[in-house]
């Protein structure tokens, strides 16, 4: 089936362009409350299920072992700008484990924002793998090897240990099998596993619902990363990122997660609920301004004003080089 148009962009009153896409929500008793678009079709959720992957950090012993906190936690869940407080937290995390920039193998590149590039340059230095924008989960990855007594070189093989225990919580949460069939490598070197977004809603329920079906402590282990990430957003993301805006705009009970190629992921903890959205064409500026409708439209029957607020976030103004407003990206209305 051919997924909705969700996003429009115009330019006057006229529509220049559209994305399609698809959206999956589910609630704490596993009912789907929102269904747009082919929801089984597979997607790679990519950055957008990090807390998925970073669960065994929690689960292993390694983030207590090794003293990380809320900030820590939501470095190992981030996509993060790579200004330089991310940086020195995430050579922390390593040091932490007796590691130190050597020990990852997520490669570097130069900091997604323009303005952090830009700043680093000009003190004419060159990025590395601590700039790059997963050096924070590959952090935690590199830190339950060391608590496991595991070799660390390799870490992001899919044999590995490390990897394999990833692939065994997203497997638990999702409740789908992800096989070789459905496994890709991620910009950072990581497997990235291909599942239908239904599923990767339900595993964000599964984590906020205290009645769901998980163990108490996989429960507990989800709920203290995603509370991390609400407590600390920038850690997260960066300044001024879709991520921290829209966690910034109802803290604590709001979470949401980019993911590369259109994709985001997160959950409504006092409601009970996760979702999960794709952008068939890959659009962030698409994937950004549909998050924000989405969370609005869950909330609206809760809370009137809070998603008044998301529903503003859903809709950016676009302005020509002489900041002469000319048309905006903006969601459509969802059904």
């Amino acid at each position: 089936m051919d997924n909705p148009v969700l996003v429009e962009v115009t330019r006057g009153g006229i529509v220049e362009s559209a994305h399609r896409g698809a959206v999956s929500a589910i609630d704490a008793a596993g009912r789907a409350i929102l269904s747009i678009g082919d929801t089984a079709r597979p997607v790679f959720p990519r950055s957008a299920v990090k807390v998925l992957q970073a669960l065994p950090l929690i689960e292993t012993g390694a983030a207590d072992a090794f003293g990380f906190g809320p900030r820590e936690l939501s470095l190992a869940c981030a996509s993060h700008s790579g200004e330089p407080g991310h940086v020195a937290l995430a050579a922390d995390m390593l040091a932490r484990a007796g590691l130190n920039e050597g020990a990852l193998e997520c490669g570097c590149h130069w900091p997604f924002d323009l303005p952090v590039a830009l700043d680093l340059a000009r003190a004419e230095r060159r990025p590395g793998p601590l700039h790059n924008n997963c050096s924070g989960k590959h952090a935690g990855f590199l830190a339950t090897a060391v608590h496991a007594g595991e070799t660390v070189s390799g870490y992001v093989a899919a044999d590995h240990p490390v990897q394999r225990r990833a692939r065994a919580a997203m497997e638990a949460v999702t409740g789908c099998d992800l096989g070789a069939d459905a496994c890709g490598t991620d910009g950072c070197s990581i497997p990235t596993y291909a599942a239908p977004l239904e599923g990767f809603a339900r595993a964000f329920s599964r984590l906020v619902s205290s009645g769901s079906a998980l163990p108490a402590d996989r429960r507990a282990a989800g709920r203290r990363l995603i509370e991390a990430c609400m407590a600390h957003p920038w850690e997260m993301s960066g300044t001024g990122r879709a991520c921290e805006r829209l966690m910034a705009a109802a803290p604590g009970r709001v979470f949401a997660k980019t993911g590369a190629e259109g994709v985001f992921c997160g959950a409504l903890p006092d409601l009970g609920i996760g979702f999960a959205l794709k952008i068939d064409d890959g659009a962030t500026r698409a994937s950004e301004a549909l998050v924000a409708a989405v969370i609005a439209q869950l909330l609206r029957r809760e809370d009137a004003s809070l998603a008044e607020r998301f529903d503003e976030l859903s809709r950016t103004t676009l302005r020509n080089w002489e900041k002469v407003p000319v048309g905006e990206v903006r969601a459509r209305a969802l059904l």
